[in-house]
């Protein structure tokens, strides 16, 4: 055969022709002090700090409709142990050994602000929903979900896109580790009030979908009422072509991803579609799979090799019509194969070897030929084989038969989970509806959204802060699109210098923070304390920085105390003036032949001398006086 053409160039690719079609799920977690059906903390812990451990296996249920969602099934078929660490401030909701409690006021408070900001309606009566999962990410093989309003948009400079549904759900538990007998989470994530947002399928170009994220990424922020950080806010991307199918791509951390996954994934649909129209020109077939260990009896392949000598087995299936086609790319460094493969990694097996990719991995050529001849397979045909135990190679084998006869017919609708260099791998069939039914412990809630009133947004407070307190537009945004606006307003309020204020909760921290200072145990009263000192001329504007280190490393301690112990109180005139003229008596010398041209290299060690004590101004002012009399 000829050598299989090369992936496609993104670039080349016309998004309008193929019909691509593009909507985003938007998940964020809300600051809220207590979880969503319970009163416990919203805050995450170390698992070191795990008091006990919960162990439950987690089946499917019928829907009321008697049905069994798909997705749910599937993963039902790997039997695994799943084990939760418990904390001192985990309770019985937690556990799902205690009825959920009422919805949590806060939250909805929140969640109606987000509607408000996103245009959209919302419902009459808000109903708690239980929606089917047994992934183990939360106790009690369901989260709690429930549709708060419907029918917003918003804008993108390539046009508007729709919202279709703004819902309020608990936050899963957060995946530790992999166990030998199945998956560990962590139950201080679970429960933490989450905002899911969808949007219309009316985006069409990679380069929308980054701007409509980034768009509700604002409005979100606006609230200040989000959490901040890694794992806070997640996105889900849905993603088709005209010809191909739906694709869920799932936990999309960065903007940045987004334009790459969805460039990928019209790409893998367009080489998928290409593949299945060459198939069906070879009435290529997937035959039943069989046992094919006594071919590789004395096999050098180390990993067959292990699983028969530890009792396994090796079952193989033969792909009539796919020679040369496994091998072909569908993403960059993922083939057809790669996709076959994931889909027998996904029952348990480590992986899956192909004709295409053969000889190789010590398997020899003889074996090749004897693996054909086992499976009655011809030159224009491919084999795949999987070695394992038993059972995990047959139910793994047939998995993988799936998915090549859906290479047949062409893109098979599925969730898959993006990974971080922008390609992404099987995850599981596409949830169905047959996942959603009524939560009978929670009573419904009827909304206020008149009660409500809509935050400004961080666009406009941008603007303000240049207009009103005379930053210039990077700090402005800066401080905006930062964690600690709030602590600018209020010390803004108390009489501090805006542009203090703001270098102080942005540019200060971040330098702190590189010099491995712990920030994250300043809290908005530490903050406020050092630059209250700073209006009452209590400590100069460069010893900030130190104070708010002390801080750091004794949250606990009081400013005023800390400022003394360190010798940081502001220095009056006089000790500004001695400590200049120690500095000027030292460099005699050069004042003497440079003048005022000695300024620079002075200033630095003037305040060096008076280590943060002093105001830079004074100081300034101070220093150029003595070296004019100097002079004089």
């Amino acid at each position: 055969m000829s050598d299989a053409p090369d992936l496609p160039d993104p670039d080349d690719l016309d998004y309008e022709a193929l019909g691509l079609t593009a909507g985003l799920e938007i998940h964020q977690q809300l600051d809220t002090s207590t979880k969503l059906f319970c009163q416990c903390p919203t805050r995450l812990r170390d698992p070191e700090d795990s008091s006990r451990r919960i162990h439950r296996y987690l089946h499917p249920t019928k829907s009321e409709l008697g049905e069994i969602d798909a997705a749910a099934l599937e993963e039902s078929s790997v039997e695994r142990e799943f084990e939760y660490l418990a904390y001192d401030s985990t309770c019985l909701v937690e556990e799902d050994d205690e009825p959920p409690h009422r919805v949590d006021e806060e939250a909805l408070d929140v969640v109606l602000k987000i509607a408000a900001l996103l245009d959209m309606d919302p419902v009459d009566q808000i109903h708690t929903m239980r929606k089917i999962v047994i992934d183990g990410s939360n106790t009690s093989g369901f989260q709690r979900t429930m549709l708060v309003a419907f029918g917003g948009a918003i804008e993108t400079p390539q046009g508007p896109v729709g919202i279709d549904d703004l819902m309020l759900e608990e936050e899963s538990a957060q995946r530790v580790t992999e166990t030998d007998q199945g998956v560990r989470y962590s139950l201080d994530r679970l429960g933490i009030p989450l905002v899911e947002i969808g949007t219309d399928p009316d985006i069409s170009t990679p380069e929308q979908a980054r701007a409509a994220a980034e768009r509700i990424g604002m409005l979100l922020r606006s609230t200040g009422n989000v959490k901040r950080g890694l794992g806070t806010i997640r996105q889900d991307v849905n993603v088709s072509i005209a010809e191909g199918a739906r694709i869920e791509m799932k936990g999309v951390q960065s903007l940045d991803d987004i334009e790459t996954l969805v460039r990928n994934e019209a790409r893998r649909q367009v080489v998928l579609l290409d593949i299945a129209e060459e198939l069906q020109s070879r009435d290529a077939a997937v035959h039943e799979p069989q046992d094919v260990t006594d071919v590789f009896a004395d096999t050098d392949s180390g990993v067959i090799a292990g699983a028969i000598e530890s009792g396994g087995a090796v079952h193989a299936v033969r792909l009539e019509g796919f020679d040369g086609l496994l091998g072909r790319e569908v993403q960059p460094d993922h083939r057809l194969g790669t996709e076959c493969a994931d889909y027998a990694r996904r029952h348990g097996a480590g992986g899956l070897f192909h004709t295409d990719e053969l000889p190789a991995y010590g398997v020899s050529e003889a074996e090749v030929a004897d693996l054909r001849d086992a499976v009655d397979a011809d030159p224009a045909d491919a084999v795949a084989l999987v070695a394992d135990d038993p059972e995990t190679a047959a139910t793994a084998i047939e998995a993988a038969a799936d998915r090549a006869r859906a290479a047949i017919a062409g893109v098979p609708e599925e969730t898959r989970d993006a990974n971080p260099d922008g390609t992404s791998s099987y995850l599981r069939p596409l949830p169905g509806s047959a996942r959603m039914y009524p939560e009978t412990d929670v009573p419904p809630v009827e909304p206020d959204p008149g009660a409500i009133e809509t935050p400004e947004l961080l666009t406009e407070k941008v603007e303000r802060y240049v207009e009103e307190y005379g930053l210039d537009s990077g700090l402005a945004d800066q401080v905006a699109y930062g964690q600690r606006w709030s602590v600018f307003e209020d010390a803004v309020a108390r009489g501090v210098d805006p542009a203090l204020a703001a270098r102080t909760v942005e540019s200060t921290v971040t330098e702190l923070s590189r010099d491995d200072v712990p920030v994250e145990a300043l809290d908005a009263e530490h903050f406020l304390a050092v630059l209250d000192m700073v209006a009452d001329d209590e400590l100069a504007s460069e010893g900030v920085p130190d104070l708010l280190e002390a801080l750091a490393e004794s949250p606990d301690a009081d400013a005023r105390e800390l400022a003394e112990e360190a010798g940081l109180g502001s220095a009056d005139e006089g000790t500004v003036r001695e400590a200049v003229q120690r500095v000027i008596d030292r460099n005699a010398d050069q004042v003497a032949d440079e003048g005022m041209g000695a300024f620079s290299g002075l200033m630095g060690e003037c305040m060096g001398e008076l280590r943060g004590k002093a105001d830079g101004d004074l100081v300034s002012d101070v220093l150029r006086e003595e070296i004019q009399a100097h002079a004089e």
